[in-house]
């Protein structure tokens, strides 16, 4: 686990590929409280049955947004950042589904640290992830994100 502590500490990783975290399992569980919250229930998340006999892919699938909001998750399995007084996720760059994560697939994420800017005392960081499915060539996704982070000075 890499430990940041203030703006030089992401400043040092700028251009390099800061790690990959641990796999972890999607469940139909997962989809399912994640259709719950988001109110998208359409069959090919949440229909396992009619999703084997009508889906291309023989299973559910997770949706995008889930897949996309396990990225905080999957960040502090490799960072823990400390000496912050709050983060914003200030937004996301050419983010593209490449391929959907069947139900009991296993996702990993790579990120690789791309600029580290100070903004007048608020740094700002842009990583590259890349959402890998086990087993797969091709990503799940492939985005930059953008965050600030305010350290406490």
């Amino acid at each position: 686990m890499r430990i940041i502590t203030n703006h030089t500490d992401f400043e040092v990783l700028a251009g390099q590929e800061v790690g990959t975290s641990d796999y972890i399992t999607i469940t139909q569980e997962q989809i399912d409280s994640f259709a719950d919250a988001t109110n998208d229930h359409q069959w090919i998340h949440t229909d396992p049955k009619k999703a084997a006999v009508k889906s291309p892919f023989k299973a559910t699938i997770a949706h995008g947004y889930l897949t996309l909001s396990l990225v905080t998750s999957l960040w502090h399995n490799i960072v823990e950042v400390r000496n912050y007084k709050m983060v914003v996720n200030y937004g996301l760059e050419n983010l593209r589904f490449n391929q959907p994560v069947v139900v009991n697939s296993r996702i990993n994420a790579r990120f690789t640290m791309l600029t580290v800017d100070d903004l007048r005392g608020i740094t700002r960081i842009r990583v590259k992830i890349v959402m890998q499915i086990e087993g797969s060539e091709k990503p799940a996704f492939e985005c930059i994100a953008v965050y600030l982070y305010h350290f406490i000075r």
